[in-house]
């Protein structure tokens, strides 16, 4: 199979797993590799250039691996049924679209909330995948996390509050600093599923972000699949000492801190990836 050289809309495919019809983009050839985004970021096209997705990068990764890239359920064009989407239900979509597409244990890397699923898969799961980079995602295994009280405020308006708020939500689009961000999110979401269903993906994601998910460090001794932990050294949401933490856990771990980097996808985080996963595979 040729190697694409961009993304663009017409690439998407679907394939029903768990129940759903997960939207995806399939490039490059060899070994499988899943690129797990935020759960609020998608594949869509206007995603390209933000340094919260993957989009940018995907054809890099497609230069070594085969990138299988899935709008998570509820975002860009795969449709939920409804109810909360926790980290069970997306783990359970994860490991389904693996069998689905008849994948052989995958190397898997995620981003923030898609880096907690990937290693929660590999906690769930571990036989489904060959290595995982968690990169800026392992915050949430802390019960005390600061990034669930600051998901709580932003979403429904206080540090303590337990349900989404909707009209704070839409307020977004005015916010000086988050502005770019949820203007991305509507044009992505709400084209795909209709107006308004990008402030129905932050309400869906809100139990999973601002709640602890019921793993800890500890239950990453459990993670047996070779796993990068993968940091900037100024990232707001998961800090160095965290990841220290999560590193120590791992039965079969590596750490890496990226210098003057926030919570981002860098081109040196890809390269950091990509160097991981071809030590596991000549291992």
């Amino acid at each position: 199979m040729a190697i694409q050289t961009s993304v663009s809309h017409d690439q998407g495919q679907y394939v029903h797993a768990n129940g759903i019809d997960i939207h995806y983009i399939d490039l490059g050839h060899g070994q499988p590799l899943l690129a797990l985004n935020n759960g609020m970021v998608s594949t869509n096209p206007v995603w390209e250039g933000h340094p919260a997705a993957y989009g940018s990068h995907l054809t890099t990764l497609a230069e070594h691996f085969r990138v299988i890239a899935p709008d998570m359920r509820g975002s860009g064009k795969t449709r939920h049924p409804g109810g909360p989407i926790t980290y069970e239900v997306l783990a359970d979509d994860v490991v389904a679209l693996v069998e689905a597409l008849g994948l052989e244990r995958p190397l898997v890397c995620g981003f923030s909330d898609g880096g907690q699923l990937a290693s929660i898969v590999g906690i769930r799961d571990p036989g489904s995948v060959r290595a995982i980079v968690n990169h800026a995602g392992y915050d949430l295994f802390n019960p005390n996390a600061k990034s669930m009280a600051v998901a709580r405020q932003t979403f429904g308006g206080s540090a303590n509050a337990s349900e989404p708020d909707a009209e704070i939500i839409a307020k977004l689009l005015d916010h000086p600093q988050m502005r770019s961000m949820f203007e991305l999110m509507k044009a992505d979401h709400d084209t795909a599923q209709g107006e308004g269903h990008w402030i129905a993906v932050v309400a869906q994601a809100f139990p999973r972000i601002t709640r602890f998910c019921g793993y800890s460090f500890d239950d990453l001794a459990r993670l047996t699949p070779p796993t990068l932990i993968l940091v900037g050294d100024r990232d707001f949401f998961c800090s160095v000492e965290e990841a220290a933490s999560a590193y120590r856990a791992l039965p079969d771990g590596e750490l890496a801190v990226l210098p003057n980097t926030g919570h981002v996808i860098t081109p040196a985080a890809i390269q950091h990836a990509l160097e991981f996963f071809e030590r596991q595979l000549l291992a």
